[in-house]
C-alpha cells in the first residue's frame, strides 16, 4: 500500500514562493494521479492542482492558476508543487493524495490515500 509524506512547508512573505514534495513509498507510484488539497481554518478541503499519471496533464484550482505548477518524477515516486506569488490566502494545510482511477477527480472523496499534511503560513 502507498504511503505520502509531505515536505517544504513553512512560513513564507506574500509574494514568495515555497516548493512542497510528497513523496511515495510504493514502487507502483507511476500508476497513480496526484492531488494536492489545502484546507485552512473553517474551511473546506479544497483542490489545488493535480497531474496524471504521465505527467503529462495537469489541472489547477482557480485560485492557483498562473501561481502554482505541479509536476511529478515517477523515477523518485516524488510528486511536486511549486507555489509562486503567494498570497496570504494561500495559508492553509496543504495535503497530498493519490488515486488510482483512470479519470482524473477533483473532488476529495474520490481520494482514498492521503499524506499527513505540511503547513504553509504566508505573511503580509
Amino acid at each position: 500500500q502507498v504511503q505520502l509524506v509531505e515536505s517544504g512547508g513553512g512560513l513564507v512573505q506574500a509574494g514568495g514562493s515555497l516548493r512542497l514534495s510528497c513523496s511515495a513509498s510504493a514502487r507502483t507510484f507511476s500508476t497513480y494521479n496526484m492531488a494536492w488539497f489545502r484546507q485552512a481554518p473553517e474551511k473546506e478541503r479544497e483542490f489545488v492542482a493535480g497531474i496524471r499519471r504521465t505527467g503529462g496533464t495537469t489541472y489547477y484550482g482557480d485560485s492557483v492558476k498562473g501561481r502554482f505548477t505541479v509536476s511529478r518524477d515517477n523515477a523518485k515516486n516524488t510528486v511536486y508543487l511549486q507555489m509562486n506569488n503567494l498570497k496570504a490566502e494561500d495559508t492553509a494545510v496543504y495535503y497530498c493524495a493519490a488515486d488510482g482511477s483512470w479519470a482524473f477527480y477533483r473532488d476529495p472523496s474520490w481520494y482514498d490515500l492521503w499524506g499527513p499534511g505540511t503547513q504553509v503560513t504566508v505573511s503580509s
